[in-house]
């Protein structure tokens, strides 16, 4: 089933033209994914959640307040993932038209702040309705999202959902998998194409839901013309790999035709799970025509003040250590299924900006030592 949305056309020189699509696949029986395609400066939306359905955007000017990409790929039993998942889409595009949408806000810190603000929210959502709901406890959904704004793409992810950057044929993932395999990958323990056919390549380390808190790795992209977005569940991308993603959607007339192909690779390969991508064209004399940086994934540092912080809790949470002890945890609690995803506990966890309760009492014999060292210091001058 087709859906096309037309929306009032807005000043810019940014033009956008988006098609998504999700799919039941072929072994599971109900579609736990979910998508959202947004206008955040005409205030329009279209979520989809629907068994099999395709969205549809037809090329237009993008207005100054940008656009945004969801999907999630919710788990915990039919109905907790159905259910977590559309939460997750409903509660972000909330947050971000309350923070940002209906707001006089310009400054892209602003809109990058308010895109992790939304995913944590969405979290809290999603964690406490399972705790007050036993038919629903331990659902969760993974989300991967990206807010675009002036030339600049922001992603904000929790779980293996994945971002692709295909530019000039070439597709490079711009997000990183909160997944077992991609700590062993990054603690040089296995081979990414060993990574790729390991049974145990779907159990994550964070969704939103299971815990109360979680740590969303946000990041940076700038673009340019004739760029190429793919927002996808790991149903499109544990079947489809980067070359033949940036193939498939070159060899293609349009974007319509393109998603399809995805997708129908995707099922013609097994289509062992729900499938779900977004593919966004971004185009106009607003973006430059050549870049000389090349896509990547890249951390989001924000203003200068704050970029040694957040380097230093990256540095703690990617270590080798970490990822040896995760792997061991999950190797002992019998995680390891294939097949199936499963979200594993974190082995880490950036801070929240408000206090935790439960850590007052750490904070206070904290508060406590330093004021005797502050004294001892008096005395002995």
């Amino acid at each position: 089933m087709r859906q096309s949305v037309t929306t009032p056309v807005t000043a810019g020189t940014v033009s956008i033209e988006v098609v998504g699509r999700t799919d039941v696949g072929r072994r599971r029986e109900h579609n736990e994914d979910a998508f959202l395609v947004a206008d955040l400066s005409a205030a329009v939306a279209r979520a989809v959640t629907e068994e099999r359905e395709r969205l549809v955007w037809p090329p237009r000017p993008m207005g100054a307040r940008g656009a945004l990409f969801i999907v999630a790929d919710g788990m915990g039993g039919a109905a907790a993932g159905e259910l977590a998942s559309q939460m997750a889409t409903a509660v972000i595009l909330e947050e971000v038209q309350t923070q940002w949408g209906d707001t006089a806000a310009t400054d892209p810190d602003h809109f990058a702040q308010t895109l992790r603000q939304a995913t944590e929210r969405a979290n809290q959502r999603i964690h406490a309705h399972a705790t007050s709901n036993p038919d629903t406890k331990g659902m969760g959904t993974t989300v991967t999202l990206a807010g675009f704004f002036g030339d600049t793409l922001y992603l904000c992810q929790v779980g293996d959902s994945r971002a692709y950057l295909v530019r000039r044929g070439v597709a490079t993932q711009i997000s990183k998998d909160q997944s077992l395999m991609q700590r062993l990958v990054d603690a040089g323990e296995l081979t990414p194409e060993e990574a790729e056919v390991s049974e145990r390549r779907n159990i994550i380390l964070q969704a939103l839901g299971p815990e109360a808190r979680v740590k969303v790795d946000l990041t940076v992209q700038r673009v340019q013309r004739g760029d190429l977005l793919v927002v996808c569940s790991d149903g499109l991308s544990g079947q489809v790999r980067g070359p033949e993603i940036a193939t498939l959607l070159s060899s293609t007339p349009t974007l319509e035709t393109g998603c399809d192909a995805l997708v129908d690779r995707a099922n013609a390969t097994g289509g062992p799970d729900n499938i779900t991508v977004i593919v966004a064209r971004l185009d106009g004399a607003g973006l430059p025509p050549t870049l000389a940086e090349v896509p990547r994934h890249q951390v989001y540092t924000g203003p200068p003040e704050d970029r040694a912080t957040i380097q230093i809790d990256r540095t703690a949470i990617d270590s080798a250590t970490t990822a040896a002890h995760v792997r061991g945890e999950a190797e002992a609690k019998g995680e390891l299924v294939p097949q199936t995803k499963v979200a594993a506990r974190p082995a880490a966890k950036r801070p929240a900006a408000s206090p935790d309760p439960s850590l007052a009492p750490s904070l206070t014999v904290f508060a406590v030592l330093v004021l005797i060292f502050v004294a001892l210091g008096i005395l002995l001058s």
